[in-house]
């Protein structure tokens, strides 16, 4: 069955970074474009960014653009999410998906706070 894992959250202070990944099972992973979305307490999904099957094109919610980078490993059946200058506005559960469906993994915790 579909199997996605994410890991790599934690808490950071405010300008800190962190690699969230995704590992994916139980289907061709390559074939899929797939994105990252995130909740925070109180609040609905939030889109935050999409890749293409190939890694070839990338898209970003405007509070992330500039400062998270979506990348996968097709060999590896990984997606990653590169975040850096983290705000505590980014405090939220992440989740990993493919693209048109509803997130559900495992998710993992960011928490930004000083």
């Amino acid at each position: 069955q579909v199997q996605l894992v994410e890991s790599g959250g934690g808490l950071v202070q405010p300008g800190g970074s962190l690699r969230l990944s995704c590992a994916a099972s139980g289907f061709t992973f390559s074939s899929y474009a797939m994105k990252w979305v995130r909740q925070a307490p109180g609040k609905g999904l939030e889109w935050v960014s999409s890749i293409s099957t190939t890694g070839d094109t990338t898209a970003y919610a405007d509070s992330v653009k500039g400062r998270f980078t979506i990348s996968r490993d097709n060999a590896k059946n990984t997606l990653n999410l590169q975040m850096n200058s983290l705000k505590p506005g980014d405090a939220a559960v992440y989740y990993c998906a493919k693209v048109g469906q509803p997130p559900a993994g495992q998710r993992t915790q960011v928490t930004v706070s000083s």
